[in-house]
This record gives structure tokens, C-alpha cells and sequence, in this order.
């Protein structure tokens, strides 16, 4: 791996964030998600409250002093809130899931790897950093389904999608972590799926 991961405490990820910033416009600038610059911006001003949030973890990939990649993760409020992706969440997973699967584990928020870094096994690196710490092995994330590569990095790392199809059309998908007690659970994708 050309790079190092260095696990940031919380207001500490502001740091770096210039390069945050960089690496979230370049890596989220393609399909499916065709992010332009001001989000780039309005990320990094979420950024900055979301280091206060309960549990919350972050990790850097540097190559010498340029940030390559980024990962934030933060435990999940109880119960589930009705903002951002989250309802959607709930209506595919059910109330009972949502509780036990999600509710107090550990969600990854960002996960993101500047194009020209790709290729190197800091996704994974910056992954296992802000994950290592999941209580009970309790992580999730959500993310496009139509972001392939991305779906299929998951699943490579044992994660699995536990929204099939996923949440109303919506694109979005939960995937639970390898050491998720709750990974037996998930039906597997139907045939031809």
C-alpha cells in the first residue's frame, strides 16, 4: 500500500480539511452520484458538527502530506431519526430491524478514496480504522446500488446488503458489516438478482 491511514479524533479531522475536500469533490464527481464543487462545500459544513456526534471516528489516507482518502463513522442515534436517507431505511428493514441492526451500532458516513489513489487497499484500510471499534461488530453503511465498483468493493470485504431491493426505488441500500451478528439474517439476492 503507497500511503498511510492515520485514525483522527474527532474536531482533529478538520485538519485536513482541504484535502477532505479534494478527495470528496474528485471521488464523488462521476456517476451515480455527479457531486459538483459546492457539495464538496456543504459536506465539509457537515463535516464539522458531525465530529461532535456521539462515538464519532475519523481516519485520513496520506501520501506524505496530501490527503488520498478520507472515512468518517459515528454511532447511530436511537431511535433511527427521519431525516436524510434514514425513513427510507426504516420502511425497508421494518421498525424491529431498524432497532436491533442499526439503532447504537456503528453507521459509516463517508468513505472516500481520491481516483489516482484507487488500486492501493487504502478503501479498506480506512474501512477496517473506523470500524475496528463497532461494538459487538455492529457497523453499517449505506450506498448506492448503482454505484457498482463501490457495491461490489463492499462485497468483497464480506459486507452485505441488507435492503433487497433497495428502500422504494430509492437507489439506497444498507449494507451490513462482516462481523454483524445480524448478517445471517439477510436474505440473499434472488435469483438472476
Amino acid at each position: 500500500m503507497t500511503g498511510t491511514v492515520h485514525r483522527v479524533p474527532g474536531p482533529d479531522l478538520l485538519t485536513h480539511r482541504d484535502g477532505i475536500r479534494q478527495v470528496y469533490a474528485t471521488a464523488f464527481a462521476q456517476p451515480p452520484w455527479h457531486s459538483r464543487p459546492a457539495h464538496a462545500d456543504d459536506y465539509l459544513e457537515r463535516l464539522a458538527g458531525d465530529t461532535g456526534r456521539p462515538g464519532f471516528t475519523g481516519a485520513v489516507a496520506l501520501d506524505g502530506d496530501q490527503v488520498v482518502g478520507f472515512a468518517t463513522a459515528w454511532t447511530t442515534e436511537t431511535p433511527l431519526p427521519a431525516t436524510r436517507s434514514y425513513p427510507h431505511v426504516s420502511a425497508a428493514l421494518g421498525a424491529e430491524r431498524t432497532a436491533a441492526w442499526l439503532c447504537g451500532g456503528l453507521e459509516v458516513d463517508e468513505l472516500a478514496v481520491a481516483p489516482g489513489a484507487h488500486g492501493r487497499g487504502l478503501g479498506r484500510a480506512l474501512l477496517d480504522e473506523v470500524t475496528r471499534d463497532a461494538p459487538g461488530g455492529r457497523c453499517w453503511l449505506l450506498t448506492s446500488v448503482k454505484a457498482e465498483a463501490t457495491v461490489r468493493f463492499y462485497e468483497r470485504l464480506g459486507w452485505h446488503q441488507a435492503t433487497r431491493p433497495a428502500p422504494n426505488g430509492y437507489g439506497t441500500a444498507v449494507f451490513l458489516g462482516p462481523h454483524h451478528p445480524a448478517r445471517s439474517a439477510v436474505l440473499p439476492p434472488a435469483p438472476g438478482a
